[in-house]
């Protein structure tokens, strides 16, 4: 999309100053002036959509089901507003949400929105160490937190997590409010507030310039400290209202659920801003794709709520499919796209998808960066076919190329970096907070112009993207460069195998050798040995002898980030026998150990 195009994608947006200027200086609608939550809530509430559902909270995990229409979320965020206003939170202050799949959570982002603040929302649960460097690099005035979270067996108290993470941290924030769930109410400390106890008076919404920040998210690798991705009010309203509507095809009143969490980038863009600023009503869900209570959740959330869109990633759909393959829990619904991101999708899991509930699968790619779509079948603009295995082609706005070391250009079906001529669009980062050397070091220096997405990956010839998976995830044997991903595509078109990961293991002779760790579906009742056997005879004849793949090995489970991500990284340094440490994101770190013991087998 040109600037003109971004131009008129902006009229979409209710603006207190309109800006006149698209781009300048590195930024989008540098002269506008805007409030977010005004975008979210109070034009809705306003307009015409006031009893319409905005927000419905459907939580398995305590058997809470409530609806918020936009005129009572309004009202809600408004008073939770209040309440920070009165603690002495103003513009440009930071505050650090640490919440469960409540309602709250949602109400605390756009509390924070609205009054001009910047949130920056610690996934729940997260380790103490981890919430303590998020307080110590964000600095917040005020700490949201709760008493507790609940998985699907047991209850996760969070505040002594909470208070070893400011114990622990430099930075003291001038005050800390807990809602109190009474799965497990906390003791609160001298000087704590508890959110119910509250009565402020509401706020109103605070105009910020385009530019200022409205939210920090942390990414958190294996190593270092986390990297603070920044968001800003005016282009990241733009990018996500117009990717409702062209990138999913969602129109205003419609049911949108995006099954993830608050504390990820898609909990951000498609909980809680896209859905209300499109006019859509939005599910937060508390509860897992198996398990709360059983696989067929995720069909009743459907069926129940009328959700039109469904977006999550594939592994929940692989938990499902591992549960009752033959897809026994569906129930009848109105659903019309299945959206799929967060990690590669297998064609495997996509077929299995697609026939079970007859409507279009779709795979999209994006990054917690770029905060919205990179590459997807934008079926609101024109649905094109389906190729298994690629999210389709890049988004209107941004310029995707595929670069070899050299900076040159890959021809079609050569596998290279792939990155992002500059400028990026609207509502991607400007920059990591607090840190703009980090941000050039990381993405923008290793190819001048271009930001660097850190995967790798081909155009095919009818100019389809492929992303094959972090550059990290290819592997040299005996100096030829072979991507995982391949091989976990083959992997996954067993019929045994739920979910499979490839990692690259060091070989004295041929420098690395692939090794598969696989998952079987529920039901199989067959020699692990004879399945290791047809898989090791499938890659040799899909990808050759050139793989040198000869070893996989079945495992009870994957260990795996909260999000749903598979810890690849983490399995290469226990397969080399390195030390490394066990990342805050782990839902389960007695998976680690399972691993280990697989791989010493």
């Amino acid at each position: 999309m040109s600037e003109l195009d971004w131009g008129a994608a902006a009229r979409g947006i209710t603006w207190d100053v309109e800006p006149r200027t698209v781009f300048e200086g590195g930024r989008w609608f540098p002269d506008g002036r805007l409030n977010t939550c005004f975008n979210a809530l109070d034009r809705h509430a306003d307009g015409g959509r006031g009893e319409q559902a905005a927000l419905i909270y459907d939580s398995p995990v305590t058997g809470v089901k409530r609806t918020y229409t936009y005129s009572a979320l309004r009202e809600e965020v408004a008073r939770a507003a209040g309440m920070l206003r009165d603690l002495g939170v103003g513009k440009g202050d930071t505050v650090v949400i640490y919440m469960p799949m409540v309602p709250e959570a949602v109400i605390a982002m756009l509390a924070c929105a609205r009054l001009g603040a910047v949130h920056s929302v610690v996934f729940g649960g997260f380790a103490a160490a981890e919430l303590a460097a998020r307080i110590d690099h964000a600095r917040p005035k005020v700490v949201l937190s709760a008493s507790c979270g609940i998985e699907v067996s047991r209850v996760v108290p969070y505040k002594p997590l909470l208070d070893a993470a400011l114990a622990h941290a430099a930075h003291r924030p001038e005050a800390v409010v807990i809602v109190q769930r009474p799965e497990h109410p906390a003791e609160l400390r001298e000087g704590e507030r508890d959110w119910a106890g509250f009565d402020a008076e509401p706020a109103g919404c605070v105009s910020v310039a385009a530019t200022d920040p409205l939210y920090i998210l942390y990414t958190s690798g294996t190593t270092g400290a986390p990297k603070g991705v920044l968001r800003d009010n005016g282009g990241h309203a733009v990018a996500l209202h117009w990717s409702m509507s062209q990138v999913y095809g969602a129109a205003p009143g419609e049911v949108f659920w995006a099954a993830s969490d608050v504390g990820w980038v898609v909990g951000h863009s498609y909980i809680v801003y896209g859905p209300l600023l499109a006019g859509c009503t939005s599910v937060l869900y508390e509860g897992k794709p198996v398990g709360t209570p059983d696989p067929g959740a995720f069909w009743r959330v459907v069926a129940e709520h009328d959700v039109r869109t469904l977006f999550t990633a594939p592994t929940a759909i692989r938990a499902i499919k591992k549960e009752d393959p033959t897809g026994s829990y569906l129930r009848k619904h109105d659903l019309r796209h299945l959206f799929l991101a967060g990690e590669r999708l297998d064609p495997d899991t996509y077929h299995w998808a697609s026939e079970l509930l007859d409507v279009p699968v779709i795979d999209h790619w994006w990054q917690t960066e770029t905060g919205w779509p990179v590459a997807a079948n934008c079926v609101g603009i024109e649905t094109l076919p389906i190729k298994p295995g690629s999210p389709t082609k890049p988004v209107p706005g941004y310029d995707v190329r595929v670069l070899d070391p050299a900076g040159v250009e890959c021809p079609p079906g050569v596998e290279g970096a792939v990155v992002i001529k500059l400028p990026l669009p609207p509502g991607c980062l400007p920059s990591l907070y607090r840190d703009d050397e980090r941000f050039h070091a990381a993405y923008l220096s290793r190819f001048p112009g271009y930001y660097l997405t850190g995967d790798g990956g081909y155009f095919d010839e009818d100019g389809y993207l492929f992303v094959m998976g972090r550059t990290d995830d290819v592997i040299n044997v005996a100096g030829h460069r072979l991507s995982t991903g391949a091989m976990e595509e083959v992997i996954a078109g067993h019929p045994d195998v739920a979910e499979c990961a490839v990692i690259g293991v060091a070989d004295a002779l041929k420098g690395q050798l692939p090794l598969g760790l696989v998952v079987l579906k529920a039901g199989v009742d067959r020699p692990e040995r004879e399945v290791e056997a047809e898989l090791v005879a499938m890659v040799r004849e899909r990808i050759g002898p050139v793989a040198a793949f000869r070893r996989a090995v079945v495992v009870a489970r994957l260990p795996k980030t909260r999000s749903g991500k598979i810890l690849r990284s983490t399995m290469r340094a226990i397969a080399a026998g390195d030390d490394y440490r066990t990342p805050s994101t782990i839902e389960d770190p007695a998976a680690l150990e399972e691993i280990a013991e697989a791989i010493g087998g």
